[in-house]
C-alpha cells in the first residue's frame, strides 16, 4: 500500500500542487442489536480506500476512492488538483501549511479480548440477561419499559498516511461499544427516556468491565423513581451539583465545538454554526478559577485516542480553558498559521471518503480535590442532577439547555427526595462563572461528535467530576414534576 500512497503523493507534486497527502483507511464494524427483546440487527460492515489532499495555488483540494489500484488513484489524485485549481480563481484567502515535525511512525491500541472470539450467541445472550435485568427493575418499580435498545458491537480503523513533508504513519486502534435507548412509561406520571453510549478503544474485555446488566438494571431502578416519584423542582435559586456525565457534555458542547479554530474562521458556519469566541477574547476570563477544560486524545483507552493526526502531527493535550481562562483553540496545519501557532494536532477525519477537519477527541474538565460528599455540604440545602435526558444548545455555542433524569435535592448537606424533570438553562460564561468548587470524581462517557458537510461522526469521550455552582434558577419541562 505504500507504494500507491507514494505514487498518489508524488503525482500531486507533479501536477503542481505545492503540498499533497494520501490516506488509506479501512474501518471494520460489527454490531448486534436486541430491541423489545427481539434479535433485530448481527452484522459487518466494510468499509476501505484512498483518500488525496493537496494544496494547488493556496487551495485545499480532496477527492478519494475506493480502489486501490494504480489508474483510480491517479483519478483521485488529477480530481483534487482540478478541484484546487479551480478554487484558486476565486478564494482570495490561501491556505498555507504550518512547518510541523513529521511523524514517522506506527502505533497500536490492541485488544486483550479480540471482538471475534465472542461469537453471535455470546452477544445475544449478554443482550438478552441485560434486556431481563431491565424488565426485573421494571417489575419491581411498578413500571413499563415499551422501548428497550441494546446494542453492543466493536470498531477496528486502520490507517496509513503519507505526505510530501515526509510524514509516514500506520496506526490501527480497536474500539468496544455498547450502546442503549429506554422509555419508562407509568400510567399515572408519564415517560422519561434514558439513552447512554459507552466507549473504550479495548476489546471484548471492555464490555465484560461495564457489567451491563448490574449497570441498566440500577438505571431503570433509578429512572423509574424519578418518574414516580420525582417531586418538582425548588423555584428560587440553589447551589447546584452537576454529576459528570452533564459537566462532560457542557464541556464538550460549550467549550470544545466553540474552540474549533475553523468554526471561529466561518468554516462550519453552515454546517454546524458558529463560535462565540473571537480571537481577541483569547486571554479573557470565561468562568471561575475553578475551571480547567482540555482535550486530550492520548489518554490511554480513550473512545477518542489517538497518538498522531491526519497530518502526521504529535497529538497532545490542549488546554482550553485554564483556570477560567480562555488559553487554547483545537488547530490542524491549515488554521494554525492563521493565528500565528504551531498545529496541536487536532486532524481528524472519520472515513477514507471524508476530508481532514479540526474535531475534538476527549474533552473533559479537570478534577478537583473534593470528596461528593465534600460538594454536599458545601451546597448545603440546594439540587444534585446525576443524569440528562435531552439538551440543546444555540449555533454560538452560548445559551444551553439541559433536562436532568436522576435528580435530588440536598437537604442540610445530604441527598434528599427526588426531583423530577429539572431544567438547567444557563450561558455558557454564567455556567462556568458559578463553579464553586470541583470534585475528584472525574469519569467520562463516549459519544460520536457530528460535523462537517458531508457530516462526520468521530468517537469521542466527554468527561469531568462533579461540580458545585452557586445560586443557579432551575427551571422545570412543562408538566415534569408530581409534587
Amino acid at each position: 500500500m505504500e507504494d500507491i500512497l507514494d505514487y498518489a503523493v508524488d503525482l500531486g507534486r507533479k501536477l503542481g500542487a505545492t503540498y499533497a497527502e494520501a490516506r488509506y483507511q479501512r474501518d471494520i464494524g460489527s454490531e448486534t442489536l436486541l430491541k423489545n427483546g427481539v434479535p433485530e440487527v448481527t452484522g459487518e460492515s466494510v468499509s476501505s480506500g484512498i483518500s488525496v489532499r493537496v494544496v494547488y495555488d493556496g487551495c485545499l483540494g480532496f477527492a478519494s476512492t475506493n480502489k486501490t489500484l494504480r489508474r483510480d488513484v491517479a483519478e483521485a489524485v488529477r480530481d483534487a488538483v482540478a478541484m484546487a485549481r479551480s478554487a484558486s480563481k476565486h478564494v482570495k484567502n490561501k491556505v498555507v501549511m504550518a512547518e510541523a515535525q513529521m511523524a514517522r511512525t506506527r502505533y497500536e491500541a490492541r485488544p486483550r479480548v479480540r471482538f471475534e472470539a465472542v461469537d453471535v450467541n455470546s452477544r445475544l445472550e449478554l443482550l438478552k440477561e441485560v434486556d431481563t435485568a431491565a424488565l426485573d427493575a421494571a417489575s419491581k418499580m411498578g413500571v413499563k419499559l415499551p422501548t428497550r435498545m441494546f446494542d453492543v458491537g466493536s470498531w477496528v480503523t486502520e490507517k496509513h498516511i503519507v505526505n510530501s513533508d515526509g510524514g509516514n504513519l500506520r496506526s490501527r486502534v480497536f474500539r468496544a461499544t455498547f450502546n442503549y435507548t429506554i422509555t419508562v412509561f407509568s400510567q399515572q406520571h408519564d415517560t422519561i427516556q434514558r439513552f447512554e453510549n459507552l466507549g473504550e478503544a479495548r476489546g471484548w474485555e471492555a464490555v465484560e468491565k461495564w457489567n451491563m446488566p448490574s449497570k441498566i438494571y440500577e438505571e431503570v431502578m433509578d429512572t423509574s423513581r424519578a418518574l414516580t416519584t420525582g417531586k418538582a423542582p425548588p423555584e428560587e435559586p440553589v447551589n447546584l451539583i452537576l454529576g459528570p456525565e452533564i459537566v462532560g457534555l457542557v464541556c464538550h458542547e460549550s467549550c470544545g465545538h466553540p474552540g474549533e479554530a475553523d468554526r471561529m474562521l466561518g468554516r462550519e458556519a453552515a454546517q454546524a454554526g458558529e463560535t462565540y469566541i473571537k480571537k481577541e477574547l483569547l486571554g479573557t476570563a470565561i468562568g471561575s478559577e475553578h475551571v480547567t477544560v482540555v482535550d486530550d486524545p492520548s489518554i490511554p483507552h480513550s473512545f477518542g485516542y489517538y497518538l498522531y493526526d491526519e497530518e502526521c502531527v504529535k497529538a497532545r493535550e490542549r488546554v482550553l480553558i485554564d483556570r477560567g481562562v480562555l488559553r487554547e483553540l483545537l488547530h490542524n496545519r491549515e488554521t494554525a498559521p492563521v493565528f500565528g501557532v504551531e498545529s496541536n494536532g487536532a486532524s481528524r477525519a472519520s472515513y477514507y471518503d471524508r476530508e481532514p477537519i479540526v474535531r475534538m477527541a476527549n474533552t473533559y474538565m479537570k478534577p478537583g480535590d473534593h470528596s461528593f460528599e465534600e460538594l454536599l455540604e458545601l451546597a448545603g440545602e440546594g439540587l444534585y442532577i446525576r443524569s440528562y435526558q435531552e439538551w440543546n444548545i444555540d449555533d454560538r455555542r452560548w445559551n444551553q439547555r439541559y433536562v436532568g433524569v436522576v435528580a435530588y435535592r440536598i437537604r442540610n448537606g445530604e441527598l434528599a427526595e427526588m426531583v423530577r424533570d429539572p431544567v438547567v438553562d444557563l450561558t455558557t460564561k454564567g455556567l462556568y462563572s458559578s463553579v464553586m468548587a470541583v470534585g475528584e470524581d472525574l469519569s467520562f462517557s463516549a459519544g460520536y461528535c457530528g460535523k462537517g458537510d458531508p457530516m462526520q461522526g468521530i468517537p469521542v469521550w466527554f468527561g469531568g467530576p462533579s461540580i458545585l455552582l452557586g445560586n443557579v434558577r432551575v427551571g422545570t419541562r412543562r408538566g415534569g414534576g408530581v409534587g
